[in-house]
Formats: structure tokens, sequence, C-alpha cells
């Protein structure tokens, strides 16, 4: 497929972010179609390319799809050039510090006069409010928000292992900023967007205030090993592997113990699900012992022919072997900076022609320079493009 076709052709879209929630948001819009133009710092570009332990993979996994320029928002010249680059652009990006780019005279207020349909993206830590001066990070905003705790042993707060709220964070970005550009399509005008981590985090545990505000007493951590179904856990099997197993109805309970075929399992305890819930302390042990009889394959062929929740406890390294993902088309092939090939998970979404496609491999620093930042530099700013001048014409649609 071409990119012409694809939903977000035709929007250009200037990137001024670090790390992971402001390229998340990026990453969105570049898989729908936009051309995404992140902008590096001069030399060596973005310093997320050059992390090392578990930031290692932040750079490759978020920046396909995307073109790299590099300039210098310190230098006059540079900034000129970038102002220029925003003027024909639709939508630009940014997660720096609060009061960061308006210092630079980059912020809303300047470059809406400029531009003003312009939908302005601020990824921040916090919306406005107290808190909106502090710094955050993804670990900050799970530990005050309860998550971590959640997530750990009671007593042992733990932040999940992956950084879901920058990544979230950054997808509530993207959802702003597409209603930005519908509702510009009635008034003519952009607008600044925002979206915040601790909100973000907020958000996610919302259903345990709710089961707060419903019972009256605070949630338990999911580790300690209350769960609302009395089947809900992860069991070894015979040769060793764990795998994870879920009965959640009456009639999935029903399936497993005709399955299983062990009259212990029939004990008038366990007649229903919040029976099985309050005796999980005998249930547990009593289908680890059922289940431990058997290998790991013999139980998945037995869950999936049942209909049953289950999974392998995997590596992340294992989904580059995975059956669905290979066969589905849900792993798309970049080229690590040394020459690699290797693949990323596509966006978790299909549309009527399928999965969105790779159009641009991972950019080297500065890749786009003459492409993009050539025309823009000179004496004369050029003047911003109309929106029909930045939709792909027909002949570029065939």
């Amino acid at each position: 497929m071409s990119g012409a076709s694809l939903p977000l052709a035709g929007v250009r879209v200037v990137e001024l972010t670090h790390m992971v929630m402001g390229p998340t948001c990026g990453l969105v819009l570049a898989d729908l179609g936009a051309e995404v133009i992140k902008v590096e710092p001069c030399g060596k570009g973005d310093r997320t390319r050059y992390l090392t332990s578990s930031g290692t993979g932040f750079f490759a996994a978020l920046s396909r799809n995307k073109k790299s320029v590099q300039l210098d928002t310190e230098s006059d010249a540079d900034r000129e050039t970038l102002l220029r680059l925003v003027d024909g652009a639709d939508v630009l990006i940014e997660n720096f510090r609060p009061g960061g780019l308006e210092a630079r005279g980059l912020g809303y207020a300047a470059l809406s006069a400029r531009n003003p349909r312009l939908v302005y993206c601020s990824l921040k830590g916090f919306l406005p409010g107290p808190y909106e001066n502090r710094t955050a990070l993804d670990e900050v905003v799970q530990m005050m928000s309860g998550l971590a705790a959640m997530t750990g042993p009671p007593g042992r707060p733990l932040r999940a292992g992956a950084p879901v709220n920058d990544m979230m964070g950054g997808m509530f970005g993207a959802i702003a900023i597409l209603a930005a550009l519908r509702q510009r399509e009635a008034t003519g005008r952009g607008q600044q967007v925002q979206s915040g981590l601790f909100e973000n985090a907020a958000f996610l545990v919302s259903t345990h205030m709710l089961q707060q505000a419903i019972t009256g007493a605070p949630p338990p951590s999911m580790a300690a090993g209350r769960r609302a179904w009395g089947v809900y856990d992860v069991f070894t099997s015979a040769d060793g592997l764990q795998l994870f197993v879920g009965v959640v109805t009456e009639r999935q309970w029903q399936i497993f113990t005709e399955a299983l075929g062990d009259p212990a399992l029939l004990d008038p305890a366990y007649a229903t699900n919040n029976e099985r819930s309050a005796a999980r302390d005998a249930l547990i042990p009593l289908v680890q012992s059922i289940l431990g009889r058997r290998p790991a394959a013999e139980l998945e062929a037995l869950c999936e022919k049942a209909g049953l929740p289950f999974a392998r406890i995997n590596q992340p390294g294992d989904l580059y072997e995975d059956p669905h993902l290979l066969a589905s088309g849900a792993l798309l092939p970049v080229t690590l900076p040394d020459g690699r090939p290797t693949s990323v998970p596509a966006l978790p979404i299909v549309f009527g022609f399928g999965r969105l496609p790779l159009r641009h491999d991972l950019p080297r620093p500065g890749q786009h320079d003459d492409e993009l930042l050539a025309p823009l530099r000179g004496d004369t700013p050029r003047a911003a493009p109309s929106p029909e001048e930045r939709l792909p014409t027909a002949a570029a649609q065939k």
C-alpha cells in the first residue's frame, strides 16, 4: 500500500520529543500515514539513540516511518528554519519541561500566531494544576497513583514491567490530535492539546478506585492473589513450564472440570464462581496438583480445544518467533543502526486494507536535512503551503 492511501496522508507533523511518551505519539501518527519530521539535536542526534540497559530499545521501537532533521534551537538561524518548518505543518508534538519552548519563542502562542491552523500537542508529566511544574517519570506516577501498589506484593510497590504510562500517554496525545484535526475542519483553526502522565496513571487505576468506592475497602494488590475468579492463576506443568489458566464463567468451569475429569473438582464448595473465589486457598493447590501431572503442550491443547483462556509464560524476546504475530503481519522489519535486520511490533490495529505498513526504516540522524530544510534556509521565508497543497495529489494517489 502506498503512503498516499493511508488515513493521515497529507498531514505534516513536526516532532520535538525524546524518550518514550512523545515518540510514541509521533509513531502512532506516522504509522497512520502522516509525514512525521523528528527534529534532533545537531551532531549525534537524539540521545535516546544511545541509551543502554532498559532504554536500549527506545529509539528502535518508536522511530519507524519518521524522517529526521537536525537543528540547534539555541541558534538563531536554525530556530528561524524551524519556525519556517512549523509554518507548513499541521501538528507539532513536544514533551519539553514546562516553559522550555516558550523561552525560545516556540510556545503555542508564538507558533499559532504564525500558523493559526497548527495543532500543538504538549505531552507533560502533569496537566495544568498544582503539580504542573513538577518533574515526572513513568515510575513517579505509578507510585503516586497506586498503580505500583496494585502491581507489587502487599507492602512492596513495584512498577509495571514496561513504560505503560509513557506509551499510553503518547497514545492519548495522538487521540487528542486527531480530535483537534477533526474540529479544525469545522473551525479552520488549530488549538493546543495536552496529555499527562499522572492523569494517565489515574485513568489506569480507575477500576480500583471504583472498587473502593463501592466496597468501602481499599483493594488488595493483584499480587496478593485475591481474584474475582476462583481459577485465575499461573500453574506449572509436568515438564516444568508455566502457564496461566483462567476460568471466569460457570460454563467455563463446567468445561474445565469435564476436560480434567477429576472428581475432587466437583466438591460442592466449588459450586459457584463466588464460592470458588472465596476458596482459592484450597482450590489453587488442588488445580496445581491436577495440572502438574500433564506436560505443557497437552494442557495448551486441552485449553484451546475447550475454549478456555490460557497462555504460556513467555519472555518478550519469544515474540520474535510467535506464529500468530508472524502469520498476521504484526511484526514490521527494521534495520538497526549497525546494519542488522530485526523486527518491531506494528500498531495493534487493522483497517479494511489490512495492517499499517512500514514506509520508512529507522532514520539516520539528519538523514532528511537536504530534502526538508534546504528549501527553508535563505533570506526569504517560504510561504506556508495551503491545506490543499499539503494533501497528496491525485497523481500521487495512483
